[in-house]
């Protein structure tokens, strides 16, 4: 369950009694009752439909995000399961804390969080240049990350000096590949290597056992909104 810390706050705003019986993050039945509003009938109905809205969201994207990290730490029991910045306008917050509920990293907030170059940059910049224009005004607290789009990239950015090498789009073939020619090159233990695009949840074990962090847009913008409702008693 996610949301509800938010859920309850509305209540409160409206002079609603609130009970809650289910913690964020816990894991629930069907048919459980995890919370009890009291108060004028009018002012719940009134908010039912935003209040069902939060809890469904943020339920399932928490849901979402404990089953990818299940399946991947069957193959890399220290993976990294995080968000993008994929998100709905105005509820960024929102949906990145539901994946924190759900055991996942939230990433970045916004762009200022760390440095990425992407590969636009490398196209107009090319990669060392970037990188040298990264490191320069990079401040201590910042880590740089590049996305790279091969496995020999891969190699060439780390040898640069970068904090965290991103494979954007790769197979789980060339997955493995980056991470062993990166051992080849002992650079492995240097960078973090991350992993994103065309990963889901039926995959993602493929992918797990060759890099330190997965991050899937898909546990924001295409997950299951959980089936939750308001029964008036």
């Amino acid at each position: 369950m996610a949301g509800s810390e938010e859920v309850a706050e509305l209540a409160l705003l409206l002079g609603l009694s609130v009970k809650k019986l289910k913690d964020e993050g816990a894991e629930l039945r069907s048919g459980e009752l995890i919370m009890v509003l009291s108060g004028s009938l009018r002012d719940i109905l009134k908010a039912e439909r935003v209040m069902l809205n939060v809890l469904s969201m943020a339920s399932g994207i928490a849901t979402t995000t404990r089953r990818v990290i299940v399946e991947a730490r069957k193959v890399n029991p220290r993976i990294r399961v995080a968000a993008t910045r994929k998100t709905a306008p105005f509820l960024r917050y929102l949906q990145k804390k539901a994946v924190m509920v759900g055991g996942g990293d939230p990433h970045r907030f916004s762009l200022s969080d760390a440095i990425l170059i992407k590969d636009n940059h490398i196209r107009i910049l090319g990669l060392e240049e970037a990188i040298t224009k990264a490191k320069a005004m990079a401040s201590f607290v910042q880590r740089i990350e590049v996305e790279v789009s091969s496995p020999k990239e891969a190699v060439r950015a780390a040898s640069l000096g970068v904090d965290i090498v991103m494979l954007d789009n790769f197979s789980p073939q060339s997955v493995r590949l980056a991470d062993s020619l990166l051992r080849e090159s002992k650079l492995r233990e240097k960078v973090i290597l991350e992993a994103s695009g065309l990963i889901n949840e039926q995959n993602v074990a493929l992918y797990a056992p060759y890099v330190d962090v997965i991050s899937l847009g898909m546990l924001t913008h295409s997950f299951k909104a959980a089936d939750i409702s308001l029964e008036v008693r």
